[in-house]
């Protein structure tokens, strides 16, 4: 069994853990003032050197990012925090904010000091209010107790609630006053950013990772993880299992581990498909149990790590139904930009509900498929590419369950429709 050593929830279990208060009890802002003693391209060699990678999916190195911020150009840099987390499953971000929203506020003090920024940016969803509310308050102590305001000016920019502003140009659009959509690369954000200034955009449990790296040293966080994979990570659990919730542990850890710390799948059923990395990312079976999950493990195996959101269906989930229900999602919330993702998720929706309410053919598949490999790879932000990612796994590991919609005329799952399909996600 991994050995699970909390950092980011480490006082979590403590009724007033959000507060200023606490977070100071245990040691909060002292990596703030120590990083502050440092030399800014210190703070980045540190960071670098702790192996950290970003935690909003993609997982560039953070320490790398930094450094990509041109310096004695007499520009304003800025540092963006991306909290409008809304991909279905994904729910790291919004329980670490709750619990202790301070640690993120002294990874922004820590970040500007490195790439010379004198104001930090967090985009947070506007419908969790309870989050703005209490990154809200967490400030204002902030400001009251002259962490903030020193020479960081820190303001929390609530969005209108849209999925596309989690890529990171369209959430600078949105900032600015604009409509969240993509811009085109490059310029990237480090040269050409918010406000056409050099810019970092980081993930929430990203920036709330440096304290504990500025306090503790890089040699402390390489320990833990994988040789490629360094530190530890929130891993979210939902869905058929007896105890789902937030799992810290270090990268590498199996699916297998994690659900016997949660007591595993719900009593008396069996594990089906879950994702590794949130409903963007291709489909796992019982056959990755042990599949590491780390960026390079899960990316072997066929998938990806990204927001680390373990969504998990018993055999009584219908894996055409599941599909649907995200890509609908995906084409509700698609900007309508790019034409493979305007059209082609539109086009998914169709076929998909078709072939769940068994009206479908053969052919379907395979249009649904090349209508995949149009998207993939063509569409102008990763929006497009992660609406194919279920469609595609699914058909490769439960083809069967899809023909058995068109041969009995629905779905096989819905006893209204017909008898339960013998040897479903066989």
């Amino acid at each position: 069994m991994t050995q699970l050593v909390p950092v980011l929830s480490a006082h979590w279990d403590e009724k007033d853990s959000f507060t200023i208060e606490a977070y100071t009890r245990h040691g909060g802002y002292k990596a703030s003032q120590k990083a502050l003693t440092m030399d800014p391209d210190a703070v980045i060699q540190m960071v670098k050197d702790s192996g950290l990678r970003g935690r909003g999916g993609a997982g560039f190195p953070t320490g790398m990012k930094w450094g990509f911020i041109p310096q004695g150009d007499n520009k304003d840099h800025y540092l963006v925090v991306n909290a409008d987390e809304s991909e279905p499953g994904t729910c790291k971000d919004t329980p670490l904010l709750m619990a202790n929203p301070h640690v993120l506020i002294e990874g922004c003090i820590i970040a500007c000091h490195a790439i010379r920024a004198k104001h930090a940016f967090i985009y947070i969803r506007g419908e969790v209010t309870h989050v703005v509310r209490r990154m809200n308050q967490a400030i204002e102590d902030a400001y009251k107790a002259g962490h903030l305001g020193n020479g960081v000016e820190l303001v929390l920019h609530v969005g209108a609630g849209a999925y596309i502003c989690g890529e990171e140009t369209a959430l600078l659009d949105s900032l600015e006053g604009f409509r969240g959509q993509p811009r085109l690369r490059p310029p990237f954000p480090a040269i050409a950013g918010l406000y056409a200034r050099p810019t970092v955009v980081n993930n929430v449990e990203s920036i709330a990772s440096v304290p504990a790296i500025i306090a503790n040293g890089a040699e402390w966080y390489q320990s833990m993880g994988t040789e490629k994979s360094k530190g530890t990570t929130l891993y979210s659990l939902s869905g058929h299992v007896n105890n789902p919730g937030q799992f810290e542990a270090p990268l590498g850890i199996t699916l297998r581990e994690i659900l016997e710390l949660s007591g595993g799948i719900r009593t008396g059923h069996t594990l089906k498909f879950w994702t590794p990395g949130g409903s963007s990312t291709p489909i796992f079976t019982q056959d990755h149990l042990d599949t590491p999950l780390d960026y390079e493990g899960v990316s072997a195996a066929g998938s990806m790590l990204g927001t680390k959101a373990l969504q998990i269906f018993d055999e009584t989930t219908c894996v055409v139904r599941a599909v649907l229900r995200w890509t609908e999602f995906y084409k509700h919330e698609s900007c309508g930009k790019c034409t493979p993702c305007r059209e082609g998720t539109w086009w998914l929706v169709q076929i998909l509900r078709d072939l769940e309410a068994g009206k479908g053919t053969e052919a379907d598949l395979a249009k649904l498929l090349d209508l995949c490999d149009n998207i993939l790879g063509r569409s102008f932000c990763a929006l497009g590419d992660g609406a194919t990612s279920p469609i595609t796994s699914s058909i490769k590991y439960f083809r069967d369950e899809y023909i058995a919609h068109i041969t009995h005329g629905g779905c096989p799952f819905d006893p209204v429709a017909s008898t339960l399909f013998v040897g479903v996600g066989a």
